[in-house]
Order: structure tokens, then sequence, then C-alpha cells
């Protein structure tokens, strides 16, 4: 670097988190018009690649389209992702402390189904219950009206990335420290998901973690990864990562990504008719999101417009893989990589403020590092006490 060059400061904990919640908003946000399609079907559909905020996938038709899911995706609305990121950060708000399984029960929930918010795809106020989707809903049918276990209530829910998509906070709370937000995001999760997909919420919250240390890299975020994921998530990733090492051009990579991550996703060729074997518990598999996400921030190089254009215009459910990537390069980078005419217009249009959560955020995280200091301390003094009895 020229000595006369200004240096960049390293963003501090509050930018870093906004970064990683405007980052994964935003992400969201420019993703959600083209879920679930090819990257040949958005470029027929936009004439060209997506490069920003774009509209409805099928136009003025969108409330009739598709009517499992009547939402208005796109025109900078965020989707479910982030008011589930929202809504988690809210927990952490309340209890100020690290959560577990039991947190989703005892504030998760009560949260979704009794609070009115505004719901930028509905264009209404309602319930988060009544835009979350199936795979969410499930933690309400199974904690609410089946008193199950909290730690037992994922499993039987059909295994997506719908726990992954909102453990970005769990990453900030425990920034720096990627096998505690592992550790405590496989709790948290527990009460939503099972198998590959609540390993991915553990591995993308501390994704998220390590991002956070200073000097952090694309290359060390994922190098964490590969050392906390078990089973077929870490071979997805370690197969996705492989081939993203050699490219740097997102629009040269999408059909070479597929191709990497497909032996390891079950949902099939065709995202909005899964095969049979889809979202099953196993071993052998993974989600497809964060492998993809990880994937396109190495070839981003921590840039955030690369990387999550490239996620978007990947497709298939490109909402979730352009959160996960925005997210990580806004821990990485802090709120200064996302663009600002972006963020703007996603808070403008979806009618949220995407800065508070992220203060809220900041300072449980600063509340809980002291906490556990002083956890740590006192564990210190009785260890060396039992030492030299």
């Amino acid at each position: 670097m020229n000595e006369n060059e200004p240096v960049t400061p390293l963003p501090c904990l509050a930018e870093r988190t906004a970064g990683v919640l405007v980052g994964a908003a935003v992400g969201d946000a420019l993703g959600g018009p083209v879920e679930g399609w090819t990257p040949e079907a958005i470029v027929e559909r936009h004439g060209g690649r997506v490069w920003g905020i774009v509209g409805p996938f099928h136009g003025d038709d969108w409330r009739t389209a598709r009517p499992i899911a009547p939402y208005h995706k796109g025109d900078g609305h965020v989707t479910d992702d982030t008011l589930m990121t929202h809504a988690l950060v809210r927990v952490y708000e309340r209890v100020r402390d690290h959560l577990d399984a039991y947190a989703v029960a005892d504030h998760l929930v009560p949260d979704l189904i009794g609070t009115p918010r505004w719901i930028p795809e509905l264009e209404a106020e309602a319930l988060p219950l009544q835009r979350i989707f199936l795979a969410e809903k499930w933690i309400v049918a199974r904690l609410h009206y089946g008193h199950v276990d909290p730690r037992e209530a994922g499993v039987g829910n059909i295994v997506n990335c719908g726990a992954a998509m909102y453990m970005a906070p769990v990453g900030v709370v425990n920034a720096a420290n990627p096998a505690a937000a592992y550790a405590e995001a496989l709790d948290v999760a527990g009460a939503h998901q099972s198998s590959y997909g609540r390993e991915a919420a553990g591995v993308f919250a501390a994704a998220v973690a390590a991002a956070c240390r200073p000097g952090a890299t694309p290359a060390s975020v994922v190098e964490t990864a590969l050392a906390l994921a078990k089973d077929g998530t870490r071979a997805a990733i370690e197969a996705v990562c492989e081939v993203a090492s050699g490219l740097d051009d997102w629009e040269a990579a999408l059909g070479p990504l597929r191709a990497a991550v497909a032996p390891f996703d079950t949902v099939g060729p065709e995202y909005r008719n899964p095969s049979l074997g889809a979202r099953r518990p196993s071993r052998l598999h993974a989600i497809e999101e964060l492998p993809v996400a990880l994937g396109m921030v190495l070839i981003g190089g921590g840039d955030y417009r690369r990387t999550v254009l490239g996620a978007v215009n990947y497709g298939r459910d490109c909402d979730s893989i352009a959160t996960m990537g925005g997210a990580i390069v806004g821990a990485l980078r802090g709120e200064r990589a996302v663009p600002k005419e972006w963020s703007a217009e996603v808070a403008r249009a979806s009618r949220l403020d995407l800065h508070a959560p992220a203060a809220a955020l900041t300072e449980v995280a600063r509340e809980v590092f002291a906490r556990d200091l002083e956890r740590r301390r006192v564990h210190e003094a009785y260890f060396r006490a039992i030492e030299a009895a």
C-alpha cells in the first residue's frame, strides 16, 4: 500500500452490527422478487441480470399469481428472513443474555402471535404469524399449542434454511467467538429445526462471529465455518468454496456453484417442484443457501455489491442466500459496505427502521460480554480453589 494512502479504520462493534443487520435486510429485499426462479428465468423476466431493487416477478398480478404466497415481493420489501431476524433481536432485548431453545418458546413465539407489526409484503399491520411461512409456523404449533419440549420441537419439521436465515444476531452477541456462536445457535435452532437445517443455523452464526474478528477475510470466515461444520454441511461448504476460490466473477459462477452444491441439496433441479426426498433429515445432505452464500462471499472478495448481486441472480432461495451473504460482508466491513441508495430505499419501502435493531443488539452484545467476563472470573476462582485444595 502507498504510504500516503489513507488507512481505513477497522469497523467497531456498532458498525459491524449495523453492517450485519442492514446488510442482511438489503440482501433479503433484493432477492425477494426473484426467489424461486432460475438464473435464466430471471434474465428473461428482467431483460438481463438484476442489478438492484426490482419489482415483483409477476408484475401487478403478485396478489394472485401464487395463492399460497400472496406477498408483495419486490419494490424494496423485506421478507420473512428480516422479520424473523428482527424478532430474534427483540428476544435478545428482553433476555439480555445468551439464548436457548426455551427463549424461543417463552419470548419468540409470543412475539409472533401477540403483537401486530407492519408487514411490508402484506402492506398492512398484521401478526408476524400471518406472514411467516410453513416451516416457521411450525414453531408456533409445536410450542404454543403442542407444548413440546423446546429442545426437541424442531424434530419433524421440514429441514430447510428456516432457522438459519435469522441466526445472524447470535453471531453478533458472540462476536469474534465463533465456537460460542455455533453452540448457542444450535441450542436456539433446536426449537425450530433438526438435522442439517439446525446445523446450518449454527455454522451461519459462527460465520458472522468469525467475520467480526479484526483482520478477518472471506477466506478466514470459510476456514472457521469448515472447522466447525459437520457431516453434509461441511462437505457442501467445502465443495462449493473449492469451486468459488478459483472464480472472481459472480456471473460466471452461477452454474458452477449450483453444480457443486447439487449433490448435497435434496430439493432437486426444480425449486418450486421439490423431489420426494426433499427436506428430510440426513447426515449426508445440506441446505443449499449457506454454502452458496459463503461461495459468493469468496467470489465477491468481501465486496457487498458483488456478493449480494451474485446471490440474487443465482435464483432459487436467493433472498435467504443474499441475506446470509449480506450479513457476513456486513460483519467483515461494517455498514459502510452496504450501498446507501439500497439501504435507504429498503427502509423507506418496507417502513422499517433498520438501525434501531442494530443499536439495541449492540448494547445487548456489550452487556452479555460483560456478563461472560464476570462468569469466567467466578469460574477461574472456583477452579483455582479446587486445584489448591
